[in-house]
């Protein structure tokens, strides 16, 4: 566990990473994504962004009536360790969904799209109520989707998701869920995880591969969430770090 002191040391450092400028590297590799993405004929990115769409909304409007209530007491530290453990659990789940639909080969990799999923959208859902967030209530749902764009983006994307939810309580009065932009948060989405996920359909190595990338995938939105509600729990104590 840690002290407020260090947790907001830590999203101090945080805050910095977040609101750095796209590196060289990360200039190119959008530069291929988008050259990548413009092969495909527009009715395929419409199809896609759609189930896409479907797919998110449905775990998010049924696991609200599974997940447990709010939190109501208990300090950072305490909540902070139930959510590591509850990161562990989930992180564990994810690398075992992903080596056995690796070691299925085609077919079952294919598979592990949706399920894999499922299994980050439930856990930001945990991790909402275990720092005391009501999940049944939209703007948190949306800011849990918030979450996973920036956990799952380039640089660029990842900086303008940032300052939403920096500003948290503005962009929950102005975003609706015909505004969001789905059609940037599939495409990110997949973009990000092609690379970590592609070998995972090899025959012999998807197992191993599967297991591996999942297990980073869920450690790395475990942890993201942790500092985005840190960044909401120090803003309604009047201790928000300078975004700048």
């Amino acid at each position: 566990m840690l002290p407020d002191s260090q947790a907001l040391t830590e999203l101090r450092t945080w805050q910095r990473r977040m609101q750095q400028k796209p590196t060289l590297l990360n200039r190119v590799t959008r530069r291929v994504q988008a050259r990548l993405n413009a092969l495909l004929p527009e009715k395929v990115h419409v199809a896609i962004t759609v189930a896409i769409q479907k797919m998110v909304q449905g775990v998010l409007f049924g696991s609200k009536h599974t997940t447990q209530r709010p939190v109501q007491e208990g300090t950072l530290e305490e909540r902070e360790e139930r959510v590591r453990a509850r990161i562990r659990a989930y992180r564990n789940t994810a690398a075992l969904e992903g080596g056995v639909t690796g070691a299925g080969g085609f077919l079952l990799g294919l598979a592990d799209f949706p399920l894999l999923l499922s299994i980050k959208l439930k856990l930001l859902f945990d991790i909402a109520a275990l720092y005391g967030h009501d999940v049944r209530s939209f703007p948190e749902r949306l800011y849990l989707l918030h979450i996973f764009q920036l956990a799952f983006s380039s640089q660029h994307t990842r900086r303008e998701t940032y300052r939403q939810l920096a500003g948290w309580p503005t962009t929950a009065a102005t975003v609706t869920a015909e505004l969001f932009d789905w059609r940037t948060f599939q495409q990110e989405y997949r973009d990000y995880i092609d690379l970590a996920k592609l070998a995972q359909l090899v025959p012999v190595i998807g197992a191993a591969v599967g297991a591996v990338a999942n297990y980073r995938l869920l450690v790395q939105l475990g942890e993201t969430a942790i500092m985005c509600y840190r960044l909401r729990w120090f803003a309604e104590q009047g201790r928000l770090p300078d975004q700048a």
